[in-house]
């Protein structure tokens, strides 16, 4: 069976990722014999995405996947941007990231939106970036019991309700990563039919 690497330890990503790669084996830096240390210091997503795709494809020179994601709030800056995990301290827990965001975008305007960029190392070395977005706005409150980070305040108009209070499905159908993985599928499609 064929094999793709993506550069993450995370174990629901590596799933995510299997769903989509029937006919191949998903692997991942939790795979490897050695330890890398990846410093995710890009100033985009893009720039984070492709310096977690080159760490792992400069030890393996296989095919590797990787991808970056946050939101971006219009009233902040965009930030936190590609911050979005380590904003305020990874160990703040996401209820007290969610309130602060709404105190900034008080009184202002409330646009936001879901970021997630995938990068591509293909074989010969050729990098590809896939960008795909999700647009909505902050809401007054922290809406909804499901999904995670920071959906229950990500207000999502076509739904009327936050991405924390919809099916996973709902969510799927319109998410930043989602879109992101459509447009690196299409062209994936293509190269491996």
């Amino acid at each position: 069976m064929k094999e793709i690497w993506i550069a993450t330890g995370n174990a629901h990503k590596v799933q995510e990722f299997q769903t989509m790669f029937e006919d191949y084996k998903v692997r991942s830096m939790k795979d490897l014999d050695q330890k890398i240390e990846i410093i995710e210091d890009g100033k985009t997503f893009e720039e984070n995405a492709l310096i977690k795709a080159r760490s792992l494809y400069n030890v393996l020179k296989q095919p590797v996947i990787s991808d970056d994601s946050g939101i971006e709030v219009d009233a902040m800056d965009k930030k936190p941007g590609v911050e979005s995990a380590r904003w305020m301290g990874e160990d703040t827990s996401y209820d007290i990231k969610n309130q602060a965001i709404m105190d900034a975008v008080e009184g202002k305007d409330r646009t936001a939106r879901y970021v997630c960029v995938i990068a591509y190392i293909d074989e010969n070395g050729k990098e590809h970036v896939y960008r795909g977005e999700c647009e909505g706005e902050i809401y007054t409150e922290q809406l909804g019991t499901k999904g995670f980070g920071y959906d229950p305040i990500f207000y999502y108009p076509p739904f009327k309700t936050t991405l924390a209070n919809v099916s996973e499905e709902q969510k799927n159908s319109i998410s930043h990563r989602g879109k992101a993985l459509e447009l690196f599928m299409k062209d994936w499609r293509k190269k491996n039919d």
